[in-house]
């Protein structure tokens, strides 16, 4: 999982107006790439989520379901991080970038990246072009993990020779500097914690500035290993238990480390420390498809299925009995969400991405709109009999994700459904 955590101090016009406290997590997974991709780049789908740190009268504010903000993206062979699906996330592009050269300590490097802005949270994402000056420190130990320091710089820079036309029409320019130290792994080449030092303004079209001083962390958050044997064993009893399911069953996640960067060719072999190759972050989290291992045997149930996703187990739930065009369940689904709900308690550490949608016939935003209900309506029955609310992620994908032909009666209700990963 990666996170982005904001700590700022805001200044309105020069005076001090409080701090900014926010963590952006995110889920993100390899998909399957296009019949047109060019050979070497890589097609990734994530879901993000905001925490903010929410206080009212002294006390912190319980936290409820969590809302998907989806991205997709690819990362071409040579590092670049091209946006897909961009709603602001991941906020730092192509970043950060290492030389395909072998370096010694204290040599230097130039690569360009790209930043997504909103400073004042008006739900319109800014793009700026960043140019970052990277150096080679020194070697050092990071949790017990051989790493390279590196450094990296570089100016906010908008509003001069660039302007986002897509981005916030009134922000009229920003200034700065940010000064980042990170820690590579000298296995795989992969940045484990970047910790930038920011100070930069942006200036409005109504004559306000407004500056943040403080710090962005970028790091790879591990989760506890999940208990699949014991998963899939509970899915059985409930579910139709797909081949693919049985991916890694017998073997321990262990929290299994995953990469902060999207491609990286490692580190040089050679006596001397080395960075060599190139990645991007925002891709921290990926998980690359496992190899599948044999069938679990498994009691039948037509109207579930659970299959093996690079982002987890995936739980299908098919007629459900919602009233026409609502999110309201209809009675006698009562038996089939506790024994969800007895499965996913055994998934203690782990987060649930709930999934809606529905069938395809013209009417795309109500579609989307229904599948966002429909995701919400699950994970709030589940919160009922005793799930934490914050351990949910809904998300609508309405008749985008068709899995059988919206053509026929059929087709239509196997596409009406909703899935919950147990995000690993």
């Amino acid at each position: 999982m990666l996170v982005e955590r904001t700590d700022l101090r805001r200044y309105d016009n020069g005076r001090y107006t409080g701090l900014v406290s926010r963590e952006v997590r995110s889920f993100i997974a390899q998909s399957s790439s296009p019949e047109y991709a060019a050979p070497g780049d890589t097609y990734y789908d994530g879901s993000f989520y905001i925490i903010e740190a929410t206080k009212r009268n002294s006390h912190d504010v319980k936290m409820g379901i969590n809302e998907s903000i989806p991205s997709s993206f690819r990362i071409t062979s040579d590092g670049e991080l091209v946006m897909i699906e961009d709603n602001g996330y991941p906020s730092f592009r192509s970043f950060p970038a290492f030389t395909k050269q072998k370096i010694r300590p204290g040599d230097k490097w130039q690569a360009k990246a790209e930043r997504a802005v909103d400073p004042l949270n008006k739900g319109t994402v800014t793009k700026m072009p960043i140019y970052v000056e990277y150096q080679y420190l020194r070697d050092d130990v990071f949790n017990g993990e051989k790493v390279f320091v590196l450094s990296a710089k570089w100016a906010t820079r908008y509003g001069i020779s660039y302007i986002d036309f897509a981005g916030d029409a009134q922000l009229k320019g920003a200034f700065g500097s940010h000064s980042a130290t990170m820690f590579v792994s000298a296995a795989t080449g992969n940045a484990l914690v970047v910790r930038d030092a920011v100070d930069e303004t942006f200036e409005y079209a109504d004559g306000n500035k407004i500056s943040f001083k403080g710090t962005i962390s970028l790091f790879t958050h591990y989760p506890p290993a999940v208990d699949r044997d014991g998963l899939i064993r509970s899915l059985a009893r409930i579910a139709d238990v797909k081949d693919a399911a049985a991916n890694k069953g017998s073997e321990s996640n262990g929290g299994g480390k995953k990469s902060f960067g999207g491609k990286s060719k490692g580190a040089s072999d050679s006596t001397d420390s080395a960075v060599a190759g190139s990645s991007s972050a925002g891709t921290s989290g990926t998980k690359q498809p496992g190899r599948t291992k044999p069938k679990i045997e498994s009691s039948v149930s037509k109207s579930m299925t659970v299959d093996e996703t690079p982002a987890g187990l995936r739980l299908t739930i098919q007629n459900l009995q919602f009233k026409p065009d609502s999110a309201q369940l209809l009675p006698g689904e009562e038996e089939r969400l506790d024994q969800i709900a007895q499965v996913l308690k055994q998934a203690r550490e782990q987060m649930f991405l709930v999934e809606g949608h529905t069938a395809s016939v013209g009417f795309a935003s109500g579609e989307m709109k229904l599948s966002k209900e429909r995701a919400h309506a699950i994970a709030e029955a589940l919160v009922q009999r005793g799930i934490p609310a914050q351990k949910f992620i809904c998300k609508g994908s309405g008749g985008t994700k068709p899995i059988a032909d919206n053509s026929t009666p059929e087709g239509k209700a196997l596409n009406r459904r909703v899935e919950i990963t147990i995000l690993e």
